[in-house]
């Protein structure tokens, strides 16, 4: 088998919110046992290892997005055309997976010095479940970890954070005819949104990190939802902002500003994700980049290195990536696989 015969056996296994999750991991635990691996756990998620003292590990999430209409090809199986390989979930993640394999089977693992463990996990697309659970295992992580997400062939070593906050301002509901008689929780959202945007742009957003491309804290307002009709005053509104960190310290300053806006205006907070950036350097590697967006990476603590294959077409119709690519990515990890397994 090659790496696209790998790759064809996983899309055809439907992962959208995990419902063949336990088929999937069978296949991989099978497949790793040939290669002379042996299984740690197995529950959602699957940890399995070869070698004495691991000294990396490889990430995976088997999970993809739903589809929507469009496809020109069956989602649930590898169409290869010219020199591209269309599938759900071949660039994200199914595509470094199968490198990844493949990579192991392609190199004497009896010659390395230091032994590998593997990951896959459930959940990335939505929650984060299946890396929060194997964190909560309390599992010691080998000292370097390669997640094989998407980043067309380019080594990445840092990402931005994430602070994602929920607010809910309340009022009174009256008539709209007569307002003054009740509260527009309405109005209370866009006077606090106001508040903290002129914050974010005089506190936060001058704030430089050269390490990223787009190398400010970035804030959106993704979603307010208040009132109910246009002729009644808002009793309720809910936002969700989505902030990506370029800078450690700007979650508790955003947090301190938030926490203050809430007393002033009688609001709920929630903090739904807060997660730190990182970047790390690694000295055998040069020209490594950034990313704005998140993986797994965020969670562990780790040396990280993000590789996977491209074009980068992650979540879109007719999901593709190139032949040339996911050879590519093979020959990238028995790189570092012998560089890092060997030291």
């Amino acid at each position: 088998m090659n790496e696209i015969d790998t790759l064809r056996d996983l899309v055809k296994f439907n992962t959208i919110k995990d419902k063949e999750n336990q088929k999937i991991l069978s296949y991989i635990e099978n497949h790793l046992k040939t290669l002379g691996f042996y299984l740690e756990k197995k529950e959602k998620y699957l940890i399995m290892s070869i070698g004495n003292e691991p000294i990396l590990g490889f990430i995976g999430h088997s999970d993809t997005v739903n589809y929507i209409e469009g496809w020109l090809t069956n989602p649930f199986d590898v169409t290869v055309k010219n020199d591209n390989i269309y599938g759900l979930g071949v660039c994200d993640m199914k595509g470094g997976i199968a490198a990844f394999l493949q990579a192991l089977a392609e190199i004497d693992l009896n010659t390395l010095k230091r032994g590998i463990k593997v990951y896959i996990t459930y959940d990335e697309e939505i929650a984060f479940s299946g890396i929060k659970d194997i964190l909560k295992s309390h599992e010691e992580f080998p000292e370097y970890i390669i997640v094989g997400e998407p980043t067309d062939n380019q080594i990445i070593t840092g990402c931005k954070g994430l602070l994602a906050v929920r607010i809910k301002t309340k009022g009174k509901k009256v008539h709209s005819s007569t307002p003054d008689k009740g509260k527009s929780a309405n109005l209370e959202m866009i006077k606090l949104l106001n508040e903290l945007q002129n914050f974010y742009e005089k506190e936060i957003k001058i704030e430089r990190n050269d390490n990223y491309e787009v190398n400010y804290t970035t804030m959106n307002i993704g979603l307010i939802n208040g009132g109910n009709s246009i002729n009644s005053v808002s009793d309720k509104c809910e936002s969700f902002i989505d902030f990506r960190i370029a800078k450690e310290e700007h979650i508790e300053k955003i947090k301190q500003k938030i926490n203050e806006l809430s007393e002033k205006y009688k609001a709920d907070i929630y903090y739904e994700i807060e997660i730190q950036p990182f970047f790390n350097k690694i000295d055998f590697l040069e020209n490594e980049k950034t990313a704005n967006f998140m993986t797994e990476a965020s969670w562990v603590k780790e040396k990280r290195i993000i590789l996977g294959p491209g074009p980068i077409t992650a979540h879109e119709i007719n999901e593709y990536i190139s032949k040339k690519s996911l050879r590519v990515l093979v020959e990238q990890y028995k790189e570092l696989i012998e560089k890092i397994c060997n030291q």
